[in-house]
This record gives C-alpha cells, sequence and structure tokens, in this order.
C-alpha cells in the first residue's frame, strides 16, 4: 500500500467499507421521538442528543455522525478532556460505513459542569457509561477508548462485555505502574539541565509554576503527545477546554506524576476475562510503551495489537495512515 496517497484517496479502507457518499453521510433524522425534558422531539437535531445521567440529576452530551451497522461510541481521555481531539475520526469512519457516536463525559466539553469533587471518580464515570448505553439505545455496539478512555472502556468491558460487538483500547495500557515506568524512560531522555530543572520543581510540588508548564510544553508533549507542528486546530481546543478539577482529582497535578484516585488501578490481572474481540493501537513514541500495549493484547484471548510506527500518544493525527488502516481493518471484520 503506497501511504502517501492514503489521506487523498481513502485506498486504505477496506473495500468492505467503500459507500456513496450520500450512504455514507447520512445520519439518523430524529434523535428523540418522545418528550424527555432534555430533547425537542420529533425534529433534526444534527445527531445531538442530551442523556441523563447522575439518577438524572444531570446530563451529557452526545452526537451520533454517519450510519451503518458497525456502531462506535467514542471515549475521550483526559480525564477531564472533551471529544473535541477525537474530531479525525470525522474524515475516516463515516466514509467507510462506520456510525460514530461522541460523548462528553460529565464536567467535560459540551456536557454539564458540576462541582461536585465526589463525581469525579471511576466507579460513578462507569455507571455513567451504563446510563449513556441505555439513553443511545446502543447493543452489540464496539466501545473505542483513548488514554483515559481505554482505561474506561476496560473497566466496561470486565463488567458488560454482552453489551459489546467489539472493544478498542487505544494508547493505554492496563495499569498506572506501567504508564509510571514508561514516563521515566521518556523523563530520562531530557537534556540533563532539563531534567534537573524539572526534578527540582517537582520535589517543590511546583507543578503550577509556568516554568514546570514550560518544560511539559516544549520538551514532553511535542514528543509524547503530538508530535505535528502545528498542532491541530482540535488538539489545541481540547487543550483549552480541559476541566483540571476532574484531572487533578483523578490523574493528578502533572503528566509525569499520577497521585490522583486513579494512582492505584491495575487491571493486568484480569485481561483474560475480556473475550471480546479486541483491538489494542499504540505508537512508537507514545507515553505508553509499546511492548505493554502488546503485552495486553497477548493476554486477552481474542485480541490483537497494532503499533504506529511514526506516531505519539494521538496517533489519530501524526500518524493518520497507520493508525486508521489499523482501526478500519479491525471494524471491517467485526
Amino acid at each position: 500500500m503506497k501511504r502517501r496517497h492514503f489521506l487523498m484517496t481513502g485506498a486504505a479502507m477496506p473495500a468492505a467499507f467503500h459507500l456513496a457518499p450520500a450512504a455514507a453521510a447520512q445520519s439518523p433524522l430524529v434523535t428523540t421521538t418522545k418528550p424527555d425534558g432534555l430533547n425537542p422531539p420529533g425534529i433534526r437535531t444534527a445527531g445531538v442528543k442530551m442523556i441523563p445521567v447522575a439518577g438524572g440529576k444531570y446530563k451529557v452530551w452526545t452526537k451520533r455522525i454517519g450510519h451503518g451497522p458497525v456502531k462506535v461510541l467514542l471515549l475521550h481521555g483526559g480525564p477531564g478532556f472533551s471529544h473535541d481531539y477525537l474530531e479525525a475520526m470525522e474524515s475516516f469512519l463515516p466514509q467507510a460505513g462506520v456510525e460514530m457516536i461522541y460523548y462528553d463525559q460529565l464536567g467535560c466539553g459540551n456536557s454539564d459542569h458540576p462541582e461536585d469533587p465526589a463525581l469525579w471518580t471511576l466507579p460513578r464515570y462507569l455507571e455513567e457509561l451504563e446510563e449513556v448505553r441505555i439513553g443511545l439505545g446502543l447493543d452489540n455496539f464496539v466501545l473505542y477508548g483513548h488514554s483515559w478512555g481505554g482505561l474506561l472502556a476496560i473497566e466496561y468491558a470486565l463488567q458488560h462485555q454482552r453489551r459489546l460487538r467489539g472493544l478498542v483500547i487505544s494508547n493505554m495500557t492496563a495499569g498506572i505502574q506501567s504508564v509510571l515506568r514508561h514516563l521515566g524512560t521518556i523523563k530520562k531522555s531530557l537534556p540533563p539541565a532539563v531534567l534537573a530543572r524539572l526534578e527540582g520543581l517537582e520535589a517543590r510540588k511546583a507543578y503550577d509554576d509556568p516554568e514546570y508548564q514550560s518544560i511539559l510544553m516544549e520538551h514532553l508533549y511535542p514528543k509524547a503527545i503530538c508530535r505535528l507542528q502545528p498542532w491541530p486546530e482540535a488538539v489545541t481546543r481540547a487543550f483549552s477546554r480541559i476541566n483540571p478539577a476532574i484531572y487533578n482529582r483523578m490523574q493528578g497535578k502533572s503528566e509525569f506524576v499520577i497521585d490522583g484516585n486513579l494512582k492505584d488501578w491495575e487491571r493486568w490481572d484480569r485481561l483474560h476475562e475480556i473475550k471480546v474481540r479486541t483491538l489494542a493501537i499504540g505508537a512508537t513514541h507514545d507515553e505508553m510503551d509499546p511492548a505493554d500495549i502488546r503485552k495486553m493484547a497477548s493476554m486477552m484471548p481474542n485480541a490483537q495489537a497494532r503499533i504506529c510506527k511514526d506516531g505519539s500518544h494521538l496517533a489519530m493525527w501524526d500518524a493518520q495512515a497507520d493508525y486508521f488502516t489499523y482501526l478500519l481493518s479491525f471494524l471491517a471484520k467485526l
């Protein structure tokens, strides 16, 4: 395959997924038919539907794009980011006959933003995800999770895999300790003077210091988060919309220091329970060790691993040819 023609021709799409433009562009005409107090019934809303969560106390934003038998619910990362940086999907999935569904998690993006720290936990987000599935009427669907969304997808599969047609774990391993080990390796690759300054700031827990943030933006993010210059607008927009209250409580104060309430999360010993067909996808320059991505797939009975050779954490942007070849090929076989 000549990948240099990929973006212009769509040649990497599996043949079974090529559709006429009209079919590829089709979206559900009506998102709700009965009054629910959240969505105007009986009219076209561009695929947007608000879903009640947390027992109906709050609402989250979802949007369907495309139409087809394979339906993919997208879980964004963070925690505390929004769906925006996943917009690369729109250039590939609908054209391949795949129905994709954005979902801004509670506190993120276009969803409600309550100021209750008790809401920012993995168990509550897991409950929310099931509420969203029910609200969207999904069954036999594909769950896609990127980064923190991959962690959430693993948890969902362990409890509800009977609902799943397939599972995609993107740029996430099965435990925080493996993430920290690889982040430590990346940190040691910094120039000695920069590393010394970074460690000095971390020793003082000066994570909000402008110099600390500058080191991340200048030395970590361009290498391990997104290797494009300039960043795509959707990526910049996602960073501008982050909810730091969620990120700090669940992840921690820094990309290098995970001390939030996810710090003890480990699921390596339960991966064998996930029997649904699974794609684990990573990238050579990612924050996640490609060896851990392969290891994770080897521990699941019906999984495969794919590594984007030139990509980083946002490989859907900086390694698009590899990323969408792997993703669409997997979806075509479900």
